[in-house]
């Protein structure tokens, strides 16, 4: 059984083309230089007591640095490792993304080093259609954009 539970928002927007997808790319010395399979959906851990959505929410807000508002569709849970369960809302929203804004986390950098370093958690955001989304998201979320993607579909 997974013990850690993460919440996200996938945000999508009408393209030219059909729905792009808004995903982000993870900030520090890890993911430098990285870039097919390395980006998110902005997501992180459900507090204890917290409900799903409103992690989600408070997430992407801290991620991207602007709240989501819209009517949130709860896509399927999505095992994304053998500990980690991620639940997603689908929602429409046509954000600027020229003022990005992300928290930061700090770790030791260099390892082993004893120097503390700052990093934003996001260092980019961008949207995507259905298939340059599907090579840059990391795998154990691509079921959470093929959700996503079936369900735009199905709509009238």
């Amino acid at each position: 059984m997974a013990r850690l539970l993460s919440a996200g928002v996938l945000a999508w927007r009408a393209g030219a083309e059909g729905p792009e997808f808004l995903l982000v790319h993870p900030g520090g010395p890890y993911w430098k230089g990285k870039d097919e399979a390395a980006w998110s959906i902005p997501k992180g851990l459900v507090e204890p007591g917290e409900a799903g959505w409103a992690a989600a929410r408070r997430e992407f807000e801290e991620e991207l640095g602007q709240p989501i508002a819209g009517d949130p569709i709860e896509l399927p849970p999505c095992r994304a490792s053998r500990d980690k369960v991620v639940r997603a809302w689908l929602v429409e929203a046509d954000l600027d993304l020229s003022a990005l804004k992300s928290n930061l986390f700090e770790i030791e950098w260099p390892p082993r080093s004893g120097r503390i370093a700052a990093f934003p958690e996001v260092d980019e955001a961008a949207w995507f259609p259905f298939e340059a989304a599907m090579v840059k998201v990391v795998k154990g979320q691509r079921p959470i954009l093929e959700a996503a993607r079936a369900l735009l579909a199905a709509r009238p």
